[in-house]
């Protein structure tokens, strides 16, 4: 069955999401031998229907294959296309972008010289050369050159592709044009998205391909299409076979056999591309008029001789001026309507070989001002070509008016100071109308490169780069290649396979092995010198016999300071002192701590560990560098003989440290509170610090000391830290508090609160007493969530409205119904102007109306005052707490003081 390019699509586009793993399976691939790649990829369906005579070679270079091999990121961005086009893939064009791109080293921008970094903004050219740009510098390229040209169009700097204005980079995007500002990565290639590229292959040219790019967001073109057509056309139509889809268009090299322009041969060239030739068959044929035979060409066979027609036309009376034709000479060109010649009087009935005559009105046609009429009587031939009719001009540049003839130019003595187009230089020019020349005088500004200037006319901005290219070489010379003018500081030698020709000097120049063309000092001898110390050992250090005189230096490169490299030995010196490593002993002969020293330079020394002798306290030991021991009080006889060789060997003997630190031992039980004792042997005393542990429902904070609280097992810990008293924590979903004792963890009645509710109906008529846990679980089978009900609606409208609450309804309604007949039997007698008398007890209840500014005077008095109330409450608990805490801290410090004067007491020393 034949190959289904759009799941090879889409398994590539779901598999570049991971580009880690992509590029490790594609860096275990192994790499197809050269052999294996120049042969075409077979079709899956049809291995013996791929054609051996594809024009092109499918194989891939030998560096494509290094770099998929040891580079993961330009794996990564193969693989899919390897894995539907096979081992015979053609990435010849793609290949140098790619290594290039995967080394993360790219040439320098063109515009600026600078290096592009993989962190940089760049823009691609995507119409020929793929030449990679900062977009800031490309970006004022074209801003530039879209201003100086007289067409709104910017080019490539390097390959001159001419872009329109409205397609000068905005924005930073990948290569393939989906991602914009792409993240730096180090998983993936520079400036890229890492997704599939998916652009239309072969868009240029007309070959029918309609597939997409598999490979990741890559730089430079897009690879030939690898998908396989199973009946694809060569040329001429006469044959199929089964190729690839890049070249699906072939010839059959059989003859082309296609009807020619003439209608009447056949192609008679060998299967091609494009439209036939001309037909190249010689015959006689005559020309349109019949009248000359000549020998020519199929293609060429209607001709036109050179002989006037002289036939009459329609009319009889006028004859045919056209050369040789086909068919009737026509009518006559004069007949018809005829006008006087101004064009103002018609003649309908006019012969044609009959001249119209004037109609004697003014001509009125325009002249060749373009302004004024002709003011004379209408007449044949053509109007006076200059108008000498005296207007008041004004000249080009504005200056000056005057009244002049029409047909004379104004002009004025005044030059133009305006700045011509390169903003350096005025106009200078007399009467200038605004239209300033380019300016004619050379720019030479300093070019980027810094070696030359720039001989364009003198313009804005900065100029092209410079066209030239310096050749860098090696050393002999054989092997160079061209990098753009400016950018030789910044390279580097080639790298050159001939031999050098220096010959060596020293006494294994038969034994070295021959090196490389090369700049400067030829390397060292790597060989052992193994001359005859005095010492009796050998000298082990590398060769440092004569050496030749070096080469010069790369010239290109800027002069810098180099750091010497450190070398056992000079060139063309004496063996050094012995180089032998033996073994010597420290000052205090710690074990494992000899030290490694040259022969030459053999002593004791001390180590870099701590004397380590225990002191006096039997705790710590001596902490001093290492140095010779001497002999302490009370040492037993049997060390003393090896202490007093050490001495006798040394004058530099020096005895052990005093302890004078503190107690440092872990207290058992252990807590976080040193030992107020100095450094002793015995155990610490107990500790005496106070714990301070708050309750479980957060209502007081108890005090406990250290070692009372640290012996406690957890159980009993949680137990001394309750409080005794009620749980003050709020339960989540009632507005009630835990009923249980003060506790740890959560409280056990979240959701079974025994607490009594009044549940009333939703007009508060009827009101029923049900335990809180039946309440939540009305809420929630009514679909209602108890933390939202408001604590003045809880149990509000759980219980129907029953007959009692229709009653007290129907019964409000019906008074309400008679007040308001009442009312309209009897009005009230209004008097004007006559306050109505109030009962006493409503006297003071009479309401004050008050301004809005009263109002808002009164809320901002409201919440001034409770702000204020409660800065003094948050004040007083602060302080509050400060003082619990300091006088704790005061107990402590006496407690201790207390503590350290009854260990310094004598008689408990």
């Amino acid at each position: 069955m034949p190959f289904s390019y759009a799941a090879a699509a889409s398994g590539s586009a779901s598999s570049s999401r991971k580009p880690v793993p992509v590029a490790a399976a594609a860096a275990r691939r192994p790499v197809p031998s050269p052999a294996a790649a120049a042969a075409p990829a077979p079709s899956p369906s049809n291995p013996s229907a791929v054609s051996d005579s594809d024009p092109s070679s499918y194989s891939s270079s030998g560096e494509e294959a290094d770099l998929t091999a040891s580079d993961p990121a330009a794996a990564s961005v193969i693989s899919s296309y390897l894995s539907v086009a096979g081992d015979g893939a053609d990435l010849s064009k793609v290949g140098i972008f790619l290594s290039s791109a995967a080394r993360r080293r790219s040439p320098p921008c063109l515009i600026c010289l600078d290096p592009i970094r993989p962190s940089d903004p760049v823009w691609s050219c995507s119409a020929s050369c793929f030449a990679l740009l900062h977009l800031h510098c490309i970006q004022s390229w074209a801003h530039q050159s879209s201003s100086a040209a007289p067409s709104p169009t910017w080019g490539c700097p390097k390959c001159r592709f001419s872009y329109p204005k409205s397609q000068t980079p905005t924005s930073y995007l990948c290569f393939c044009s989906k991602t914009v500002d792409p993240a730096p990565d180090p998983w993936i290639l520079p400036h890229s998205c890492g997704d599939v590229c998916g652009r239309r292959l072969n868009a240029d040219h007309d070959s029918g391909c309609e597939h997409n790019c598999l490979l990741l967001c890559h730089p430079g073109p897009c690879p030939p299409c690898p998908a396989i057509v199973p009946n694809a056309m060569c040329f001429c139509g006469s044959h199929r076979e089964t190729r690839r889809c890049s070249h699906q268009r072939y010839s059959c090299s059989g003859k082309c056999n296609k009807r020619l322009g003439c209608g009447i041969h056949r192609c008679p060239v060998d299967c091609h591309d494009g439209p036939c030739p001309p037909c190249a068959v010689r015959g006689k044929h005559k020309c349109e008029c019949g009248e000359t035979m000549e020998e020519r060409l199929c293609s060429e066979r209607v001709f036109q001789c050179k002989r006037e027609c002289g036939g009459m036309l329609q009319c009889g009376k006028h004859s045919c001026e056209r050369g040789c034709h086909a068919g009737k000479c026509g009518g006559c060109p004069l007949q018809g309507r005829r006008t006087c010649p101004c064009g103002k009087k018609d003649y309908p009935s006019l012969d044609c070989d009959a001249e119209a005559a004037t109609c004697g009105s003014t001509c009125e046609k325009v002249l060749g001002c373009g302004r004024h009429k002709c003011p004379e009587r209408c007449h044949r031939g053509s109007c006076v070509e200059t108008c000498r009719l005296v207007i008041t001009k004004s000249c080009r540049c504005g200056g000056l008016k005057k009244e002049v003839p029409c047909y004379q130019e104004l002009t004025c003595e005044r030059k133009c100071q305006r700045l011509r187009n390169c903003g350096r230089h005025a106009c200078r020019r007399r009467c200038c109308e605004g239209d300033c020349a380019p300016c004619p005088e050379v720019c030479d500004k300093r070019l980027r490169c810094g070696n030359h200037k720039c001989l364009s006319p003198c313009h804005r901005g900065a100029c092209a780069p410079c066209p030239l290219m310096k050749t860098i070489s090696c050393n002999c010379g054989q092997t160079f290649f061209e990098v753009p003018c400016g950018t030789e500081k910044n390279q580097k030698p080639p790298k050159c396979s001939k031999k050098c020709n220096i010959a060596r000097l020293c006494r294994h120049k038969l034994e070295c092995r021959p090196h490389k063309c090369h700049y400067g000092v030829c390397p060292p001898c790597k060989l052992i010198c193994g001359e005859e110390l005095s010492c009796g050992h050998r000298c082990k250090l590398r060769c440092h016999g004569p050496i030749a005189p070096p080469n010069p230096e790369f010239t290109l490169r800027p002069i810098k300071k180099k750091k010497e490299k450190h070398i056992d030995c000079t060139p063309g010196t004496p063996c050094p002192p012995c180089q032998e490593v033996v073994l010597v002993p420290c000052f205090g002969q710690h074990l494992g701590q000899e030290r490694a020293i040259l022969c030459s330079k053999r002593r004791q020394f001390p180590c870099q560990n701590l004397c380590g002798n225990p002191l006096n306290c039997g705790n710590h030991y001596c902490t001093k560098a290492c140095h010779v021991l001497q002999i302490p009080l009370g040492q037993p006889e049997g060390d003393q003989f090896a202490i007093l060789s050490l001495a006798s060997a040394s004058a530099f003997a020096e005895p052990c440290e005093e302890c004078n630190l503190p107690c440092q031992r872990v207290r058992e039980p252990p807590c976080s509170h040193p030992c107020p004792l100095p450094c002793h042997l015995n155990d610490c005393p107990p500790c005496k610090a106070l714990v301070k542990r708050p309750c479980h429902c957060g209502a007081m904070v108890h005090a406990f000391e250290c070692m009372y609280y640290n012996n406690l097992n957890a159980t009993e810990q949680q137990k001394v830290r309750s409080c005794g008293g009620p749980c003050h924590r709020k339960l989540p979903n009632c507005p009630h508090l835990c009923s249980e004792i003060c506790h740890p963890g959560q409280c056990p009645s979240v959701d079974q609160c025994m607490k009594k509710v009044n549940v009333r109906c939703a007009c508060n008529t009827l009101k029923k007493e049900w335990i809180c846990q039946d309440v939540l679980k009305e809420y929630l089978q009514s679909g209602r969530d108890p933390k939202q009900i408001p604590k003045n609606q809880y149990a509000v409208g759980l219980l129907a409205c029953g007959e009692d609450c229709v009653k007290k309804v129907k019964a409000a309604d019906s008074e309400l119904h008679l007040r308001k007949i009442q009312e309209i039997k009897s009005p009230a007698v209004e008097v004007e102007n006559v306050p109505k008398r109030r009962k006493r007890r409503n006297r003071g209840q009479e309401s004050v109306e008050s301004s809005k500014f009263q109002e808002i005077k009164a809320v901002a008095l409201k919440f001034l005052l409770v702000i204020f109330l409660s800065i003094i409450v948050v004040a007083g608990l602060y302080l509050l707490w400060k003082g619990v805490y300091r006088l704790s801290d005061w107990m402590n410090e006496m407690e201790e003081q207390r503590a350290r004067q009854r260990h310094l007491k004598p008689g408990r020393l």
